[in-house]
C-alpha cells in the first residue's frame, strides 16, 4: 500500500483521538499497562495520506525475571490483529506495523514476541512467516452464553458442586477492595510460580484493570478469608477469563476454582454478552487438566495458533524448525 505512514507511540499524552472498539486495543488497555511497573506499552497507527488512522495495534513489552538464566529479560505480547477500517487491506497493514513494531522491540533488546487470540486462525500467516515468527498449537474455550442459558449446560455433578460450595459458605463478588486484590494476587502468583511459560502481572496492573470501565476482578471467599478469584475482561459484545486462581487444594470441599469461574459466566450471560472466552488454556496436550476443568461448564475447545518471535536468530530458527 502506498502513501501509508507507520507511526509508534508510547506515552499516553501524544495519543491521538481514534476509533477503538477492542479493548485489546483500546487506549483504556493502553493506559493500565503505562500505570504498571515492568510494563511498557507501544500504540502502532497506520496513518493514510490524509492524517486518518486507519489502524492501529496495541502492543506491551514486559520486563520480567526467572530462576535460569536469563535471570533478567523482557517479552512483548499482542493480544490479536489489530483494528482496521472498513474497507482497508488488512493483510498488507498488519504486515506494515508488524514490520514496524519488531524492528522497535528488537533494538529495545526485547527476548522475545508472542502474538496470541486472533480472531482467524490462519489471519497474517504469510506475514508471520515472513517476518520470521513461528506458529506454536494452542488451545482456547470458548462458550455460547445466548443460544442457552449456561445452567442448562452444566452436568448434573457440576450443579451439585457448585450448590455445596455456596451451602458451606464460600461467596464469589465482584472487588474493587485493594486488600481483596492483594490476596488474589498472591494466590495467583503462588500458582504460576512453578509454571515458567506462565506470567503474573504486578499487584497494580489488577487494581488498575478493577477500577477500569472494561475490566472486573471477582474473588471468593470463605469464612473471610481470600480462596480464588479471576480477572475478566469485556469487549465486542464478549467476556474473556484473563487470568484465574483458586486455593483449590486447600479447600477441596468448597471447589473455590468452581464457584469462582461459574461467578464469571453467570455474570456474563446476565449482563448479555454473546460469549465468554478463555484466553489461555494452554498447548493442546491430550492430557490437560486445566481444559478438561474448563470444558465441564459446557464450552467449546478451539485450536488456534500462538506465534513466537526470538531476537536470538539461531535460537529463532531452532524453535522455528521444531514447530514445523
Amino acid at each position: 500500500m502506498e502513501n501509508i505512514t507507520i507511526k509508534i507511540i508510547s506515552d499516553t499524552k501524544e495519543l491521538p483521538t481514534f476509533p477503538q472498539c477492542n479493548f485489546f486495543h483500546s487506549t483504556e488497555l493502553f493506559t493500565i499497562f503505562e500505570r504498571s511497573p515492568a510494563h511498557t506499552p507501544f500504540m502502532v497507527f497506520a496513518i493514510g495520506n490524509d492524517g486518518r488512522i486507519i489502524a492501529h495495534l496495541l502492543t506491551v513489552m514486559r520486563r520480567r525475571g526467572s530462576f535460569f538464566p536469563p535471570y533478567l529479560y523482557t517479552h512483548a505480547h499482542i493480544y490479536g490483529e489489530g483494528e482496521y477500517e472498513e474497507g482497508c487491506d488488512r493483510a498488507a497493514l498488519f504486515n506494515m506495523m508488524l514490520l514496524a513494531i519488531t524492528r522497535k522491540l528488537r533494538y529495545r533488546l526485547c527476548l522475545y514476541i508472542e502474538i496470541s487470540d486472533m480472531s482467524h486462525k490462519m489471519f497474517g500467516y504469510k506475514q508471520l512467516r515472513r517476518a520470521g515468527y513461528f506458529p506454536v498449537q494452542w488451545m482456547e474455550i470458548h462458550q455460547s452464553l445466548h443460544s442457552m442459558p449456561p445452567e442448562q449446560r452444566l452436568s448434573a455433578k457440576m450443579r451439585k458442586l457448585i450448590r455445596k460450595g455456596m451451602k458451606k459458605g464460600a461467596v464469589t463478588h465482584e472487588t474493587e477492595d485493594e486488600c481483596e486484590i492483594r490476596a488474589f494476587y498472591k494466590i495467583m502468583r503462588g500458582y504460576n510460580l512453578s509454571k515458567f511459560r506462565r506470567f503474573t502481572p504486578p499487584y497494580e496492573w489488577f487494581v488498575e484493570l478493577a477500577h477500569s470501565e472494561s475490566g472486573r476482578v471477582f474473588i471468593t471467599t470463605y469464612k473471610g478469608k481470600v480462596i480464588g478469584g479471576c480477572a475478566c475482561v469485556y469487549s465486542d459484545g464478549d467476556a474473556y477469563v484473563w487470568y484465574a486462581a483458586s486455593l483449590r487444594k486447600s479447600y477441596p470441599r468448597v471447589r473455590p476454582d468452581v464457584l469462582t469461574i461459574w461467578h464469571a459466566i453467570s455474570y456474563a450471560h446476565q449482563c448479555g454478552y454473546a460469549h465468554i472466552r478463555f484466553m489461555d488454556v494452554g498447548l493442546p496436550f491430550s492430557r490437560n487438566p486445566l481444559r478438561e476443568f474448563i470444558l465441564k461448564f459446557g464450552g467449546k475447545p478451539v485450536s488456534t495458533y500462538r506465534w513466537f518471535r526470538f531476537s536470538l536468530s539461531w535460537v529463532n530458527r531452532l524453535l522455528s524448525w521444531f514447530s514445523l
